[in-house]
C-alpha cells in the first residue's frame, strides 16, 4: 500500500524513514516518534475508502514498530478530517455499493477499522487537530489517546446536516467525552465548536495558539517517547479496560501488569537514576 516518496516538501533533509500512500504521508521518526498526516487538502481532509484502507495500514505500521513510541495523527492544509467525503465517486466507494448491504460493508471494512485499531492500540497516540475536526473527523480525534488543538480549530458533528447519522463511532464515542445530553445535543443540531468550546465540552484536551501548535505537540509526544515504553502501554491498557470493567476486575488486570513491568530492565533503570539524580534512559527492555 505504501511507497517511499521520491519528493516531498514536508519531509526533505529527514533522515527519518518516510512512507506515502495516496492519500496520506506517514514518518517514522528516529526521535522515536511517529507521524500520519491525512494528504487530502483540497478536499478538507474527508476521509474515503482509499484512505480508510492506508490509515489501517499506516497505524499497523506504528503498533508493530517498537522502535516508535508516540504517533501524531493531524491533517494537511487547514482542516484535520472534515468526516466522510459526501461527494463519493472513488472507484472502492462505488464497487462497495454495488455489493450486498453496500454502505454497512463499506462502514465496517472502512472507518470502523480505523477507529477499532485506534481503540486497540496500546500504545500512545495523540491527535494535533489543526483545524476543522467534525463528525467522522471529531470520532477520529476522540480515538486517540490525546487531543491538542490549535486556537482556530473548530470540532462539531455536522452529519445531521445531510440527514446521515454519526455512524463512525461518534453515537458511542460522544457521549463518553461530554455527556449524553450534550452529544445528543450537537449532533441533533449539527453544531461546531470554537476549540476553546471544545475545551470546556471535554472533546480536546489543550487548547495552544496555532503558531504553537506543532511544537507543543511535539513536545508532548517527546516526553511520553522519553519514558517507560512498556510501562506507557501498559497503563493504557489497564485506563481503557478499566473503563468498561469493575474495581475488582481492574486491580487484578493491575496486578497481572506488574509482572510484565516490575522485572524489565527499565524498571532499574529508573531507580539507578532516581539514585544518582539523573533522567533516566529507557529502552523498551
Amino acid at each position: 500500500m505504501f511507497a517511499r516518496p521520491s519528493h516531498a516538501a514536508a519531509w526533505a533533509g529527514r533522515e527519518d524513514i518516510a512512507m506515502t500512500g495516496q492519500t496520506i504521508l506517514y514518518t517514522a521518526g528516529s526521535d522515536h516518534i511517529g507521524e500520519l498526516v491525512l494528504n487530502r487538502p483540497a478536499a478538507l481532509n474527508a476521509y474515503t475508502s482509499r484512505m480508510c484502507s492506508e490509515l489501517v495500514d499506516a497505524l499497523d505500521a506504528y503498533q508493530r514498530d517498537d522502535r516508535l513510541r508516540c504517533l501524531i495523527i493531524t491533517g494537511a492544509g487547514r482542516a484535520f478530517c472534515a468526516g466522510g467525503d459526501v461527494r463519493g465517486g472513488d472507484e472502492e466507494h462505488d464497487d462497495y455499493l454495488r455489493r450486498q448491504l453496500g454502505h454497512a460493508v463499506q462502514m465496517r471494512e472502512g472507518m470502523h477499522r480505523v477507529i477499532t485499531a485506534l481503540h486497540r492500540m496500546d500504545k500512545p497516540v495523540i491527535a494535533m487537530i489543526n483545524g476543522h475536526a467534525v463528525a467522522g473527523g471529531l470520532a477520529l480525534a476522540l480515538a486517540c489517546d490525546l487531543r491538542i488543538a490549535g486556537a482556530d480549530a473548530k470540532l462539531g458533528d455536522t452529519s445531521g446536516r445531510f440527514g446521515l447519522l454519526p455512524d463512525e463511532g461518534g453515537a458511542w464515542l460522544f457521549p463518553r467525552a461530554m455527556g449524553l445530553d450534550r452529544a445528543l445535543k450537537m449532533s441533533w443540531l449539527a453544531q461546531i465548536y470554537s476549540a476553546e468550546e471544545a475545551l470546556t465540552l471535554g472533546l480536546v484536551t489543550e487548547v495552544v495558539p496555532q503558531n504553537k501548535l506543532h511544537d507543543r505537540t511535539r513536545e508532548l509526544a517527546a516526553a511520553i517517547a522519553a519514558r517507560a515504553p512498556i510501562a506507557t502501554r501498559l497503563v493504557k491498557s489497564m485506563m481503557r479496560h478499566g473503563l468498561d470493567s469493575s474495581l475488582e476486575r481492574a486491580l487484578n488486570d493491575a496486578a497481572m501488569a506488574v509482572m510484565i513491568a516490575n522485572p524489565t530492565a527499565d524498571v532499574k533503570e529508573g531507580v539507578s537514576a532516581f539514585a544518582e539524580k539523573r533522567e533516566p534512559r529507557f529502552q523498551g527492555k
